[in-house]
């Protein structure tokens, strides 16, 4: 478990509180049911800026805080326990990418921006039904840049695209040349194909490392959200078994629930070491932050996706209407898991770093 700084742990505990009064798993369910074009709630995003939570990556020279991932991934983690619909991970990915690869003019520009919430970004990376980053067909010329990307959170609403191409890493604006079409997926948040028909675009970066950098951070924020959902996740689960009676017994009273129980809390401790491990590895730029990213989120993908289904069974019928926040958790994990690479895949890839 990492150890916090005193504003590091200032920072958790407001996040928290402001999650549990402002957005409850409650306000996720509204945003739901209202239907929001963007998906999420844009004045719930707009308290979170003003808290400076888009800017925790970005410096102070930039309008932002400066604090680093783990920072965020604390941020990132209190909003995941209550299923906030939020574009926070989607922006500050493509914040990272701009930190990364862009020149000084590029980060006055866009920095500014995103760290006041008035621009959400998001990283379109992904071409096909599953994740792999060495599938790019995209192509940038002096024509703009054309091709599609599929499943691109926080697409809908999004005004800056951070964009693979085969030359390259792209900063492509919202405007002509780029159309939107929404992918409902099961968690009821914002994902859309977007396709580029000679946008207008700015090479970020011609540097072959720069898409997997990316990739690492916007996979690691996606295991912090896990973490916290799983969290959330299991305490509801828990508190329902010790205040349930069946068989004229509480339910926590029965050995084999205990057990599940306690296998659960022995996974979500070991997640929280990876998924923090990996995020203090990116800030401190470690030469293993793929290992540590892949280690991460194959971790959190497995016990995000043994701890969701366990709350559904262990609370029984009423786990499986949409009347009970436990289906909430289930598919936003699933939707999770597969984003940025799925267990599977960061399992092999964390092999194939080991030179297996």
């Amino acid at each position: 478990m990492a150890v916090l700084t005193e504003e590091q742990t200032m920072l958790r505990d407001m996040a928290r509180e402001w999650a549990d009064n402002e957005s409850p798993v409650a306000a996720f369910r509204r945003m739901r049911d209202e239907k929001h074009a963007e998906g999420y709630d844009a004045d719930a995003w707009k308290a979170q800026a003003e808290m400076g939570w888009a800017g925790v990556l970005i410096p102070e020279e930039f309008g932002g805080v400066g604090m680093g991932h783990l920072s965020l991934g604390l941020v990132v983690e209190q909003l995941g326990r209550n299923l906030a619909a939020t574009p926070l991970s989607a922006t500050s990915a493509a914040a990272s990418a701009i930190l990364l690869g862009g020149s000084d003019a590029q980060k006055t520009e866009w920095l500014p921006r995103i760290a006041s919430g008035e621009l959400v970004a998001t990283v379109a990376f992904g071409e096909g039904p599953s994740f792999d980053p060495a599938k790019v067909a995209t192509t940038a010329g002096d024509g703009g840049i054309t091709g599609a990307k599929a499943f691109v959170a926080e697409g809908d609403g999004a005004g800056l695209f951070v964009v693979s191409a085969t030359d390259g890493v792209y900063l492509v604006p919202d405007g002509a040349g780029v159309t939107r079409s929404h992918r409902a997926l099961v968690d009821a948040r914002s994902h859309a194909e977007v396709r580029f028909d000679g946008a207008a675009a700015e090479l970020l970066s011609a540097d072959p490392k720069l898409a997997g950098q990316v990739t690492d951070r916007a996979a690691a924020l996606a295991a912090a959200e896990m973490l916290g959902l799983a969290e959330a996740a299991f305490g509801i689960t828990n508190d329902y078994l010790k205040t349930r009676v069946q068989f004229g017994q509480l339910l926590s009273s029965f050995q084999a629930l205990q057990h599940r129980m306690a296998k659960m809390f022995t996974e979500l401790e070991l997640m929280r070491s990876a998924v923090e491990g990996a995020l203090e590895a990116i800030d401190a730029n470690r030469s293993d932050v793929d290992q540590a990213v892949s280690l991460a989120k194959a971790i959190a993908g497995d016990t995000a996706k043994l701890v969701s289904r366990e709350m559904v069974q262990l609370h029984g019928g009423i786990g499986m209407t949409d009347e009970h926040d436990a289906g909430f958790f289930l598919k936003r994990s699933a939707v999770l898991e597969a984003m940025w690479g799925n267990a599977a895949w960061h399992r092999e890839r964390f092999a194939r770093l080991n030179g297996y």
